[in-house]
């Protein structure tokens, strides 16, 4: 029987959505091992001067616990 958690991370990119999912996941992977899953909970940009200057993801990470 294994026993999941799930934490909640917010990452952002210059880029896009997509570029901010994958450097969130990049990211939590350095600390957080056994990421089975994540969703994205919310979005938004940032604006500056009539454009967007960052994307930003809120997303919850499920990871596995190891005994």
């Amino acid at each position: 029987m294994s026993v999941a958690k799930v934490t909640e991370i917010i990452a952002s990119s210059s880029k896009s959505f997509d570029d901010a999912v994958e450097n969130g996941i990049e990211k939590a992977s350095k600390t957080l091992k056994g990421i089975t899953g994540a969703w994205v909970a919310d979005q938004k940009v940032t604006v500056k001067d009539g454009k967007i200057q960052e994307y930003r993801v809120v997303m919850r990470v499920t990871f596995v616990l190891h005994d």
